[in-house]
């Protein structure tokens, strides 16, 4: 099986040091994306733009917005398209952040029905993110619903 890694950064470079307390020193090395064959993992996507600037700090809508736009971005280049998502988990860090983010959901996701799983999180990576969102995807002949 083939494996493709898209949009490889190191942490230390991605995070920038005016937001919170991020910890440079760590020095992991990632993909954004990763395609396995047909299938294709996504980094968990934030209020972040895969330039590494942040959007929406103390917005959850906003924050979900760029967080999906990234989603449908890193699909298309691993050669998929939202509608090979298949599962799909959103972490919030507040549960009164649901009605905002799953309303920019269900905007950038219509008709894609994937599985989904929500999750009320105490913190993500750092205390800027209010959201977070995490795809898996397989590319394949669809059929019919």
């Amino acid at each position: 099986m083939q494996i493709k890694r898209f949009r490889k950064f190191e942490t230390k470079n991605f995070y920038p040091s005016d937001l919170g307390e991020a910890e440079h020193h760590i020095k992991n090395e990632l993909s954004m994306a990763v395609r396995a064959g047909n299938r294709i993992f996504l980094r968990g996507q934030t209020g972040f733009d895969l330039e590494g600037n942040f959007h929406g700090k103390g917005d959850v809508a906003k924050q979900t917005d760029m967080a999906c736009r990234c989603v449908k971005q890193l699909l298309e280049e691993a050669g998929g398209s939202v509608n090979d998502i298949c599962k799909m988990t959103v972490y919030l860090t507040d549960r009164s952040y649901r009605s905002s983010a799953y309303a920019v959901i269900a905007e950038h996701f219509r008709g894609v029905y994937p599985c989904s799983t929500g999750l009320v999180v105490n913190g993500l990576a750092m205390p800027e993110m209010l959201m977070e969102i995490d795809v898996e995807a397989i590319v394949s002949n669809r059929i019919n619903d």
